[in-house]
């Protein structure tokens, strides 16, 4: 299982947890696991010189950079085509859930074929602050609901505001919803049901700006659009937001889960899994997109001219024609595909071997 971080500003939920797995210590040893090492990953993080604040390249266990909003679905579907072992669990921002190419990406569950392919559990994340056609609003659920079951997935709603028992309500409904996927591809796998099944998928309702700041200078944050991006101003112009700022850090209780030295806890950090099922050493976004490790055989483009300029030629056929032959050469592994929504055809593609 691997995990897809959609939401533009997603890239801490990706990067806080691969340094405490200690999978980005061991890539970057300069970012240790200790205070020195937190204040470098802190300076650098969404700084010139140092890393974005979107799940960026060079973050492990990434397949999906998330500062250009829209393509989270698309990504976590190329993944699990022909890689029946994968679970992409794909977090999607109620913001890019206005974008075009995320509309349309909802449709790839009716390309997914359970016997041969992965699965796609979607995590539609709702604040109640977007509100554009069709998007998911806490104060629309049966309208979202028809929405999502239109498109064919089997929505599951996690609603709330207070922490712990929203923590517990997601991870059972987590359960329920791997626990589908598994009996969907069972039926296919052991019984040979090849009707098209329904997804599950997940929409979580919260408040925006969720445990952070309540009220900045007497007006409402948590819960509104005033909690995007950087909620408090520049401390020198607005000293009092400091404290704000620390009330808010400390509100996480780190002395309980630190200790002095700036180290993770031994009990907390055993709770981690280890080797490769560790987020950012999952092999999957390492390793299998590697032509070099997959074994897909790449053909080599070849340069086609005609000497005659009365000669009738496509360039989109002669194009199609490199494509073609990778699926000839991987034919037996089916691990090459070649995927056109529509005019495929029409546009030249020939490739009679898909």
């Amino acid at each position: 299982m691997i995990y897809v971080s959609g939401p533009g500003h997603g890239g801490p939920a990706v990067v806080g947890n691969v340094y405490l797995e200690g999978t980005y210590s061991e890539i970057y040893p300069d970012i240790s696991q200790d205070e020195a090492g937190l204040r470098k990953l802190f300076v650098q993080f969404s700084f010139p010189g140092g890393i974005p604040s979107h799940a960026s390249p060079e973050c492990p266990g990434s397949i999906h950079e998330g500062g250009e909003l829209g393509y989270s679905l698309s990504h976590s579907f190329g993944a699990v085509f022909d890689n029946p072992d994968l679970v992409v669990a794909c977090v999607v921002g109620d913001g890019e859930a206005e974008t075009g190419p995320l509309a349309t990406a909802w449709h790839s569950n009716k390309f997914l074929d359970p016997a041969t392919d992965g699965a796609v559990l979607p995590i539609c994340i709702s604040t109640g602050t977007r509100s554009p056609p069709g998007s998911p609003r806490p104060h629309h659920p049966r309208g979202v609901e028809q929405l999502l079951r239109g498109y064919g997935w089997t929505p599951y709603f996690v609603e709330g505001h207070e922490p712990g028992p929203m923590h517990e309500a997601m991870a059972a409904t987590l359960d329920t919803a791997v626990e589908q996927i598994k009996r969907i591809q069972q039926d296919a796998r052991v019984h040979g049901n090849v009707a098209r099944p329904r997804w599950p998928m997940i929409v979580l309702s919260s408040p925006k700006g969720w445990t952070g700041p309540k009220m900045v200078d007497g007006l409402q944050v948590e819960g509104t659009s005033r909690s995007h991006q950087v909620p408090l101003s520049d401390p020198a112009a607005h000293p009092e937001h400091l404290q704000l700022l620390e009330d808010w850090l400390r509100s996480y209780r780190p002395e309980e889960l630190f200790d002095e030295k700036g180290r993770l806890k031994p009990e907390l950090a055993e709770l981690a899994p280890e080797g490769d099922r560790r987020m950012g050493a999952n092999p999957t976004p390492t390793e299998a997109l590697c032509s070099a490790t997959c074994g897909c055989r790449i053909s080599a483009t070849t340069r086609s001219t005609c000497p005659h300029r009365a000669c009738a030629a496509s360039a989109t056929r002669m194009c199609s024609a490199s494509p073609e032959r990778c699926c000839e050469l991987n034919g037996e592994q089916r691990n090459f595909r070649v995927f056109g929504p529509d005019e495929t055809l029409s546009n030249g593609w020939r490739l009679s071997s898909t």
